[in-house]
């Protein structure tokens, strides 16, 4: 199986993490898309341009990170980060959600960023940091929860790479001044995927 990504996608990461968590690594390849350039050669493999990118065995290619995690992680029948009972689970949906909720307006910050400084919308960005800020205080008080300290699911992977990369790569750490979740992304830290797929 193929996977395209790129390293700095939050989304592309999730299904890099699956792939080490579930020992892929002999099974899928790992390939480096170029995005957001006029002509990439990429485009002829996804029309829409998007990562992660699966192509599976069959020459299938799938695209969504939700619908790729899920694939990977039902290869071998056992899923871990999808249990069929935690997913018919209201409060586990709901924080899942949110977890993408927090993901994407990083995501959207971020990308503004990256446009020429003239072109930047202050409304855009000022809006991001405080949806940032409003949900670092949302997983802060459901931090010590039992569902955010059960066995990692993609609820877990996603609030651990939006944290990561609003430290690294966004509007700043939004741990600092949170204890519970600074201790909440500590744990979080140690599973050898989170590190093995540090962002650049």
């Amino acid at each position: 199986m193929k996977l395209y990504v790129t390293y700095t996608s939050p989304y592309a990461r999730l299904a890099r993490i699956v792939v080490v968590e579930k020992k892929l690594e002999g099974r899928v390849e790992i390939l480096e898309a170029k995005t957001r350039t006029a002509g990439s050669p990429y485009y002829q493999i996804n029309p829409s341009g998007r990562v992660p990118y699966l192509i599976d065995h069959a020459g299938v290619g799938m695209e969504d990170s939700q619908l790729i995690c899920a694939y990977l992680d039902s290869l071998d029948d056992k899923p871990r980060f999808h249990h069929p009972l935690r997913d018919v689970h209201w409060d586990y949906r709901r924080l899942e959600a949110s977890a993408r909720s927090m993901c994407e307006g990083i995501c959207v910050w971020v990308r503004e960023m990256t446009r020429p400084e003239s072109e930047r919308s202050p409304t855009v960005l000022a809006h991001e940091m405080a949806r940032s800020q409003r949900m670092a205080d949302f997983f802060e008080a459901r931090a010590a929860d039992p569902l955010m300290q059960a066995e990692p699911g993609m609820a877990h992977l996603t609030v651990a790479v939006s944290l990561d990369m609003a430290r690294k790569r966004g509007p700043g750490d939004l741990t600092a001044g949170r204890p519970r979740l600074t201790a909440w992304m500590r744990r979080m830290s140690d599973l050898p995927a989170i590190r093995a797929t540090a962002l650049p």
